[in-house]
């Protein structure tokens, strides 16, 4: 068994009553206690996480394709809402009740709608995309002060907009002049590019995971899979929704949170969710010594524990 990565034990498809249908990846048991995943950006329900985890605890391990994504049809103009809803509909009709959640890299933020829809029972952000138009937008689309326009649950940005990289600030200004604009943009990535975006942001401690040769198969066909129905189709709506200014109130999350960074991990989050965690009432932040972007696979049973532990009201 690969420690990073397996093969599904299942795939397929559930009907969404317009008619779309959600492509969905199963590991572990049918009968195990059900744990739903949101993979990072533009990869589909292929690239799992802790077989060895999932084995020991029983878990039934369910990687969902967002909208346009892998095997799940597109749905053009969607927002986060939507997304929650989707989720709401599977959970329901896949018997998966109301399950904790891991939101991986730009998955994150479609986690936390779901805990704002009060869909899950728990979440797990693991590497996570940061909200970082919440913060930056204001500047970098009108010129006015970083802190401008927050909101009641947004502590001071002006120390983590300065600490957000220059061509993401410029990213957060296009998306917020001009979405369509940057839409059609993201819509230009292509497989390739994502994996050697990937390869060169990444620190030594993430590509000893990356270059795994198990590890890099299942995430070639995952990105292959994700940018199968073209990019605009999926990937670069993920891309302008994430790069937006979160639409939903992150104060009034009342599941668990618990945020995952790893210490070497300059991607993600400027300040490592220090800020985010800052705006979910109760959510704990853990920063992991030596890891990297790459924490979802070199960690994940203290991240799994954690989570049902949460959703089990345990902690």
């Amino acid at each position: 068994m690969n420690r990073y990565v397996t093969a599904p034990a299942r795939l397929g498809e559930t009907p969404l009553p317009d008619g779309r249908l959600v492509g969905w990846a199963e590991w572990g048991p049918e009968d195990g206690v059900p744990v739903l995943l949101c993979p990072g950006a533009a990869t589909s329900r292929w690239l799992g996480f802790g077989p060895d985890v999932v084995a020991a605890r029983g878990l039934r391990m369910v990687s969902l394709d967002r909208p346009g994504l892998g095997a799940s049809t597109p749905h053009p103009g969607r927002t986060f809402a939507d997304f929650a809803a989707d989720v709401r509909h599977l959970a329901a009709r896949r018997g998966l009740g109301r399950p904790p959640v891991v939101g991986n890299s730009q998955g994150a933020p479609f986690a936390l709608a779901c805990a704002e829809a009060d869909v899950v029972a728990a979440v797990a952000v693991v590497s996570g995309a940061d909200d970082v138009a919440s913060a930056v937008a204001p500047a970098a689309a009108s010129g006015a002060p970083a802190d401008e326009g927050r909101r009641p649950d947004e502590p001071a940005a002006t120390g983590f907009a300065a600490a957000v990289p220059a061509h993401v600030r410029e990213l957060v200004g296009r998306t917020a002049a001009d979405p369509r604009g940057a839409e059609e943009f993201f819509a230009g990535f292509t497989a390739d590019a994502m994996a050697h975006l990937v390869r060169t942001s990444s620190p030594a401690c993430d590509l000893a995971v990356y270059q795994d040769p198990g590890f890099d198969a299942a995430y070639r066909r995952a990105l292959d899979e994700g940018f199968a129905q073209g990019a605009a189709a999926g990937y670069a709506r993920d891309a302008v929704l994430a790069m937006s200014r979160w639409p939903f109130a992150l104060d009034r999350i009342t599941v668990s949170v618990d945020l995952w960074y790893g210490a070497h991990d300059a991607s993600h989050s400027p300040d490592h969710g220090a800020r985010l965690a800052a705006r979910i009432p109760g959510a704990r932040r853990h920063v992991v010594p030596g890891a990297g972007g790459s924490l979802l696979w070199t960690d994940p049973g203290p991240i799994l524990a954690t989570l049902l532990d949460r959703a089990a009201g345990k902690g």
